[in-house]
């Protein structure tokens, strides 16, 4: 996916400024929000720790939006 390098510099990135948002509905209280971040990145946290931010280069976000699409994390009946 995303090379140590470019990792790196996604995590060195200053994002106090994101614009964070979230899906329409769910519970108010606990939500999963993403920010897009230059050059394609995306940021991910939950509501309820803001504090803990997961970042995702271009490729990866593109190969998660993928495999949702694809059903890879669909639960098995």
């Amino acid at each position: 996916m995303g090379t140590q390098q470019e990792k790196d510099e996604l995590y060195a990135m200053d994002i106090s400024d994101a614009a964070w948002e979230s899906a329409p509905g769910g519970p108010e209280d606990e939500r999963v929000e993403i920010a897009h971040l230059p050059g394609g990145a995306v940021a991910m946290r939950n509501s309820k720790d803001p504090d803990t931010v997961l970042r995702y280069t271009a490729a990866e976000w593109r190969a998660f939006v993928l495999g949702v699409r694809d059903g890879e994390f669909d639960l098995e009946p």
